[in-house]
């Protein structure tokens, strides 16, 4: 059964979706199923002079990525459409028509230069310019509120730029209410008159996002803490037009792993990680971005890591499906501090959702890897050989280094450890050893071992004389699972040509 809820991710096409943008995704898409309500997606495109043409088409590749895929939005269940703000101009112009009617809103038609000439004059007495009530009417400003009806009706007949501001009110206390920081109270003086409509025909982003959630019957807005300073804004806007307000509720910021402020790219190429969900290259600059998918995470591990960026479920549960987040969350956990982003948490996330994918889904992955290298082997001995390996793994991509054994004779042997167990004696016990090995019917990884040790006991001797180099001789280095499991692996012809390799070299 559906709920009233309605929430939507509103992200604009100006680039590639930052981690911020799909965690404020993540928690809409949580709170409406907890909910039974309806997730949307809004392209907010009236910023068209940073308009990125492939950035649209990234954001949906992002979500469908991330398995958070939205009930409402471009070309899918239309039913408040269009969903692109650079299609709804007439809608906006309508509404900034109501609000001048009302005289909540007027028509300026300062210039730049005019307006920079103002800020210099309050820069010159140490003051801040604003444009709102207390210079709106005074004559300074160019403006319909000091202007004759038949000037502005000349001014807009003529083609003069122009644009509409809100007209904020004076001397109120706005108090506010945020579903995670609570009430909030605003002095209006402070307030500027914001532009809702520009010449060109565009709205701003404050008038749009408030048409659009209030005719799209959003029950709630879940964005980032950069929208707090225009809450009282929407809100004002909300009682101009005497609509009922959704509820708020701002998401604390990402924040750099390291020193103070938002996580940006420049921190990720800096630290060697990611920020974007998806690769991403710039049509125009021709610039990639790194992403998580290509950088080797898996999806729900990706999830799982940004829910917990400023989310927290009350228990020391760290790993929750999809699912499971769904049913634990509660804006009431949301913090009101930003969250460090931390790079080794990401990494640790992935591994654990390393251990949960099975065998055979780690094996598909790793066989392309293996086919770029010229190797080809059956899928089953892949599988065994991931089996044996996983656990030491971050990223599929690390399969290789961790197994690189399992498919070829090492060319070269860790020159340390190569020393520090390589010793004078050493290849006569390992040409005895070839004997040994050679005479083993069963290779198994038990018999072996059973074999091997009992001979090492017979010649009473240290299990590390024989055991170190042993290994070297069939890995290169002393890394790897269990080395029968190895040895059974590779099989007899190959661990005896390995032993003799390393002794023809060490």
């Amino acid at each position: 059964m559906k709920s009233n809820i309605r929430v939507r991710f509103a992200p604009s096409p100006t680039g590639p979706l930052h981690i911020g943008g799909v965690r404020t995704a993540l928690f809409n898409y949580l709170f409406a199923k907890k909910h039974n309500g309806t997730f949307i997606l809004r392209i907010e495109d009236t910023d068209q002079t940073r308009y990125v043409a492939n950035a649209e088409q990234y954001i949906v590749n992002s979500l469908e990525w991330a398995n958070i895929p939205f009930d409402e939005g471009p070309n899918k269940n239309e039913r408040f459409g269009p969903y692109r703000q650079s299609e709804r101009k007439e809608i906006y112009k309508k509404y900034a028509d109501i609000l001048l009617e009302k005289g909540c809103a007027y028509y300026a038609f300062d210039t730049a230069e005019q307006l920079d000439s103002e800020r210099k004059g309050h820069e010159e007495k140490g003051k801040t310019f604003i444009y709102n009530w207390h210079n709106r009417e005074r004559g300074r400003l160019v403006n319909s509120l000091v202007l004759s009806d038949d000037e502005v009706k000349r001014r807009l007949e003529k083609g003069d730029r122009y644009v509409i501001r809100f007209k904020s009110p004076q001397d109120e206390t706005l108090v506010m209410h945020d579903e995670i920081r609570g009430e909030i109270k605003i002095d209006t003086n402070v307030l500027d008159d914001k532009i809702l409509f520009k010449s060109d025909g565009m709205p701003t982003y404050h008038l749009a996002n408030i048409v659009d959630d209030y005719l799209m019957e959003i029950s709630h807005v879940i964005r980032g803490e950069e929208w707090l300073p225009s809450m009282a804004l929407h809100v004002l806007l909300y009682k101009a037009f005497d609509w009922k307000a959704p509820k708020f509720a701002h998401l604390p910021l990402i924040l750099k792993p390291i020193g103070k402020g938002k996580l940006s790219k420049r921190d990720g190429d800096k630290l060697g990680f990611p920020v974007f969900p998806l690769e991403f290259t710039n049509q125009d600059t021709k610039e990639v971005s790194r992403g998580y998918k290509e950088e080797g995470y898996f999806a729900d591990g990706f999830i799982n890591m940004l829910a917990f960026l400023g989310w927290n479920p009350g228990s020391e549960q760290e790993i929750f499906s999809l699912e499971e987040l769904v049913t634990v969350f509660d804006l009431k956990r949301v913090s009101k501090s930003g969250a460090k982003f931390s790079p080794e948490k990401a990494r640790w996330f992935n591994q654990q959702y390393m251990q949960t994918k099975s065998d055979a889904e780690l094996t598909n992955l790793f066989l392309p890897i293996l086919e770029e290298k010229g190797i080809s082997k059956n899928p089953e001995f892949v599988q065994k050989v991931v089996s044996l390996i996983k656990e030491r793994a971050v990223f599929v991509s690390d399969f290789w280094d961790l197994s690189s054994f399992f498919f070829q004779s090492p060319t070269e042997y860790d020159a340390k450890n190569s020393k520090k167990n390589w010793k004078e004696g050493t290849p006569d016990l390992m040409k005895e050893l070839i004997t040994v090995v050679s005479s083993i019917e069963d290779f198994s990884s038990i018999n072996t071992e059973t074999v091997i040790k009992e001979w090492i006991t017979a010649k009473e001797i240290g299990f590390g004389k024989v055991m170190q180099p042993l290994r070297l001789s069939l890995v290169g280095a002393l890394k790897g699972p269990h080395l029968f499991d190895i040895i059974e692996m590779i099989g007899k012809e190959e661990a005896v040509k390995r032993i003799e390799n390393a002794i023809l070299i060490l």
